[in-house]
């Protein structure tokens, strides 16, 4: 029962909520460039590559001013580092992404429905990252 209402508190987190939207965005601008690149005969990982890719850059500016603005470092190298720490973390995403999309694609399985799975595998791995890592709050802040 604590579990569940853990997971419930979680949910109803501020941040959190402002994170699901702000990937929702991102995700926006994510499939309507895999789609419209699978349209145009891009392979699916390479299209699945370039969709994510976009994606980060709007999840950057969307996550860095709306959902984590509290603990965005100023300026200086410990903004640098921040924004390095996200675009690692868009990089495991983007490689769980890629991976998923390609090997079930290499199978035989529709990239679309690959996708689907890619989205929610890498959601959850970068908002583990993001939150307790990326815009961790600083000690004494």
């Amino acid at each position: 029962m604590a579990e569940a209402a853990l997971i419930v508190r979680k949910l109803l987190d501020r941040t959190f909520i402002l994170y699901v939207l702000a990937s929702v965005c991102a995700l926006a601008v994510d499939v309507g460039s895999f789609l419209a690149l699978m349209s145009l005969g891009v392979a699916a990982a390479f299209a699945s590559f370039i969709g994510y890719s976009l994606g980060i850059l709007a999840h950057w500016l969307i996550s860095s001013r709306a959902v984590f603005h509290a603990t965005v470092a100023e300026g200086g190298a410990e903004r640098t580092k921040q924004k390095t720490l996200f675009v690692v973390s868009a990089l495991v995403g983007l490689g769980l992404t890629t991976g998923i999309v390609g090997l079930s694609d290499w199978a035989g399985f529709d990239p679309r429905i690959a996708k689907g799975f890619a989205i929610i595998v890498s959601f959850t791995a970068t908002w583990l990252l993001r939150s307790k890592i990326v815009f961790r709050a600083q000690a004494g802040a």
